[in-house]
């Protein structure tokens, strides 16, 4: 379990659409806000674990036609969520735009294939077991562990919310947000 706790800890901490997201938003819409979006992360990280553990993940690696087809699905919303980034101006009392909210985040797993990938490589760590205990274990493991990578990065996030006051400021790092998630859809497809 150990092993298996550390794969998913540094699968899920190193930057990915769901880190640079949580940050933004965290910066953005400050920690209590996000809130709801940190915990459809959570749940839906957990979700995607579980049904890979029954053999969603085998059956999607089966098949190139369907990977090749989620894959560019997974890099327009990215892309998509890098444009929204790119032009995010700092959230204002009257401000229209929300952060995710807890579903948009829970359904935003189904075409993360960050996601995807730790948790068919994590599949691997517990082929032994029965397929409910494999997707049980897997499923607890990947929402505990990305529940506290979630609340680091939306609290880091959070912090910068002062230092960013300033719209120079605001408008770099929400950039380098924008870049960075940009960077990630083209790497969906290595």
């Amino acid at each position: 379990m150990t092993a298996l706790i550390g794969f998913v800890f540094f699968g899920l901490f190193s930057p990915g659409p769901n880190v640079i997201l949580l940050t933004a938003s965290g910066a953005r819409f400050g920690f209590r806000r996000t809130l709801p979006h940190l915990l459809g992360v959570a749940l839906g990280v957990g979700v995607i674990a579980f049904v890979t553990g029954l053999g969603l993940g085998a059956l999607i690696t089966a098949y190139p036609a369907l990977r090749l087809v989620l894959m560019i699905i997974a890099s327009l919303w990215i892309l998509w969520m890098a444009w929204k980034l790119w032009h995010a101006k700092p959230a204002e009392a009257k401000d229209t735009d929300q952060p995710f909210t807890f579903v948009q985040a829970m359904l935003f797993q189904w075409v993360n294939p960050k996601i995807w990938a730790v948790a068919t490589s994590a599949s691997a760590m517990v082929a032994g077991m029965a397929p409910f205990a494999q997707a049980t274990t897997l499923a607890v493991t990947f929402s505990v562990t990305n529940l506290c990578v979630c609340l680091f990065w939306t609290y880091a996030g959070s912090l910068l919310k002062t230092l960013l006051s300033d719209p120079a400021k605001w408008r770099i790092f929400m950039r380098i947000m924008a870049v960075a998630l940009a960077v990630f859809s083209a790497l969906v497809f290595l």
